[in-house]
């Protein structure tokens, strides 16, 4: 892993996952690195309330992962826009996964 993909923490089989996470916006996407150190950034369309963005964080990243909403958890960054996941999945799939994404947002 190079230094600019900090925002990924191996943890056995699972990967620690740093987002910076924008609710509120006209659709869910990815936007690319956000902020020192990087996180990933990701929009998102809930709103900040009774915990929706959250739900929404999770859904839109299962989806993403193609795996059970149950396999995420917000360790960190409940009530904040910065946020730490635990994803049951191994750092080099979840790597091959975002390096796809990464490269698609930076051309645009």
């Amino acid at each position: 892993m190079d230094e600019e993909q900090k925002y990924l923490v191996a943890l056995n089989s699972s990967t620690i996952l740093k987002l910076y996470v924008q609710p509120g916006s006209s659709k869910n996407e990815w936007v690319g690195l956000y902020g020192e150190p990087p996180r990933l950034k990701l929009k998102i369309l809930s709103r900040p309330q009774d915990g929706e963005a959250n739900a929404e964080v999770i859904t839109f990243l299962a989806k993403f992962f193609k795996i059970s909403k149950s396999k995420i958890v917000i360790r960190k960054g409940h009530i904040s826009r910065q946020k730490d996941l635990l994803i049951e999945m191994d750092v080099k799939t979840i790597e091959s996964f975002l390096n796809t994404v990464l490269t698609q947002v930076s051309k645009n």
